[in-house]
């Protein structure tokens, strides 16, 4: 059976990377403790802006930021939902308000996809 990918970029100002790999690691603990099968978080090595669009352009990067590219993988779409859910209301993640993070949420964008090619 094919899993169930949820996606996510968002700018991350370098002087704040540190700090954002301790919430992601946080997060990443939380996400496995409740089932994800992996939860990856990759920043920027070779990204540059192109003509139409790029991982630059996409988060409306500035030039003190970086990008980051991350996925959570589940076994399905239900999975997820579940997971999720659960993640959401645990007050280890609640109680890290908007406040608290490392970057402006407002330029993240994140989605759900079904597999469609595994090798």
């Amino acid at each position: 059976m094919a899993r169930y990918v949820d996606g996510f970029v968002l700018p991350i100002p370098k002087k704040n990377l540190v700090a954002y790999r301790g919430v992601a690691r946080k997060a990443g603990k939380i996400w496995k403790e409740y089932g994800a099968l992996e939860y990856v978080e990759c920043v920027a090595d070779d990204v540059k802006p192109g003509k139409l669009t790029s991982f630059p352009q996409s988060v409306k990067l500035k030039p003190n930021e970086t990008v980051v590219f991350a996925w959570i993988t589940y076994k399905s779409r239900k999975d997820r939902d579940r997971i999720n859910a659960k993640v959401m209301a645990d007050p280890r993640i609640t109680n890290m308000g908007p406040e608290a993070m490392p970057f402006d949420g407002k330029r993240m964008f994140f989605g759900g996809f079904k597999a469609f090619v595994e090798l």
